[in-house]
């Protein structure tokens, strides 16, 4: 009932695909802007207190509150998309596979918190990367092709990540082991991120 009372809600189309609904309702404009100012931010933060954020970065892949809070948003997000999900070879088993998807994101945060940030940020990455290509696929601009690249990236780290997750902690290691590394790789993604936001402002 959740669902369908938020499937008609009008206030939520300029937002759309909010987890479970379509991810067509949402504009690739309101996506490209949104994740360009999220993924923005930590950068300028590099750049101006590098120490302070290499601090916090590397103190990322172990951190059990990051990895409560992703695994939590991953499992949550997932189950809305099963839940959202029309395809009918799913339909008689959904009932069951909500409540056991939900007790798999539960048991991992029990049993398995070994790198349990990395994990799921993994899973939150191939959720974004999902939402990125929906809402890109039926955009008319050719720089939507930008954006499924970058989401086709996003699934194979994500992926490698979930596999082999102390690889991200050996990646932040090298890219903060001194102030000069931390400005350039902040740099770096500070510029893919702005190039983002302005194909959502000016473009999509």
């Amino acid at each position: 009932m959740a669902f369908q009372w938020a499937e008609n809600a009008d206030f939520l189309l300029p937002f759309g695909a909010d987890f479970g609904l379509e991810s067509a309702r949402m504009k690739l404009s309101t996506l490209a802007v949104g994740f360009g100012v999220i993924y923005s931010a930590p950068q300028i933060f590099g750049l101006v207190r590098p120490a302070a954020f290499a601090s916090a970065a590397r103190k990322f892949p172990r951190s059990e509150p990051w990895g409560y809070l992703l695994m939590a948003l991953g499992t949550i997000w997932f189950l809305a998309n099963l839940q959202a999900e029309s395809i009918s070879d799913f339909a008689a088993y959904r009932n069951l596979m909500l409540p056991g998807f939900g007790a798999v994101g539960l048991l991992t945060c029990l049993f398995v918190r070994d790198f349990l940030a990395v994990r799921g940020f993994a899973i939150v990455l191939l959720l974004l990367a999902k939402l990125m290509l929906d809402t890109a696929r039926w955009h008319d601009s050719q720089w939507r092709l930008l954006l499924s690249t970058l989401a086709y990236i996003w699934i194979l780290a994500a992926m490698w990540l979930i596999i082999s997750p102390w690889r991200l902690r050996d990646m932040i290691n090298w890219l903060t082991a001194n102030e000069t590394r931390i400005r350039i790789s902040s740099a770096i993604r500070l510029a893919v991120g702005l190039l983002i936001l302005g194909l959502g402002l000016f473009v999509f």
